[in-house]
């Protein structure tokens, strides 16, 4: 099995890919079919300063209960020690099988995100974009080329995936104030606005792009007044506190907006 020993520019990053490449080939040993990085690190932005490091696992097998727990050891055990990667690891656990990623899919799979302990939870919404991204554009920390696991994506995928994400939070902003709630965070909203650009730039470009650049791809093509609202969204109120009555209005019909887009992209297709 191959195995970079530089995958990225930053000494720092590669001595953790390097300490979890060691941590885990020796924990799952043949199960171990690769380790991918995504996220900044893959896509071009990584910023150290603000940045995580995201990587994919992949297994020939799902997780078993002891190995789960030998894994919270793991990440528990890197959590503690005296590196300013500490709590920025983002991680999950696949099996192979779980790339074939047209596939309805309710397993528990090992997931960290920055912050949290090792947990069980099926993957993200949008998994079919993580799916893109491991296959066209990720660091292989090792593994085999990650084309021979993941099979090429239909843009019509990506559209159901767009669909259901923007579809299921205006339900939400109708008919679940705990999730307004939510959005009245402004590191919540920046997420919304964020997802909603890196959306529709995938819709429109067939690949997966960070957040600046999805961002200013949006802002660049949709001109005012969205222009103006995703670069308010990004700067005046990001990291902390809450948006005004306003702003909670212009997102909601930002989202509105979006959803017509992907409709009127997937209509386009057929």
């Amino acid at each position: 099995m191959n195995h970079r020993l530089a995958p990225t520019p930053f000494t720092d990053v590669n001595f953790v890919l390097d300490h979890f490449h060691s941590q885990l080939q020796a924990l799952l040993d043949s199960e171990l079919v690769g380790i991918y990085l995504v996220g900044s690190l893959a896509l071009g932005d990584f910023n150290p300063r603000s940045s995580d490091i995201d990587f994919v696992v992949v297994t020939s097998t799902e997780i078993d209960p002891d190995r789960f727990t030998a894994l919270q050891h793991v990440h528990a055990q890197f959590a503690a020690i005296n590196s300013p990667w500490a709590e920025k690891v983002e991680a999950v656990y696949v099996p192979a099988s779980a790339l074939r990623h047209s596939a309805a899919n309710t397993s528990h799979y090992p997931q960290i995100e920055k912050g949290t302990s090792l947990f069980l939870a099926p993957l993200e919404d949008g998994w079919v974009f993580q799916c893109l991204t491991i296959r066209d554009q990720s660091v292989s920390i090792i593994g085999p080329d990650s084309r021979t696991l993941v099979a090429p994506i239909e843009t019509q995928e990506l559209h159901a995936s767009a669909t259901m994400i923007v579809g299921r939070w205006i339900q939400q902003a109708a008919h679940d104030p705990t999730w307004l709630l939510w959005l009245r965070q402004a590191e919540a909203q920046v997420f919304v606005v964020q997802t909603l650009c890196r959306l529709r730039y995938s819709l429109a470009t067939g690949t997966v792009a960070s957040k600046p650049r999805a961002t200013e791809w949006a802002r660049k093509n949709y001109g005012d007044p969205w222009a103006s609202f995703i670069e308010q969204s990004l700067t005046k109120h990001h990291g902390s506190g809450n948006i005004s009555q306003g702003e909670e209005n212009t997102t909601l019909a930002f989202l509105a907006f979006i959803l017509e887009e992907i409709q009127r992209s997937a209509a386009a297709i057929r």
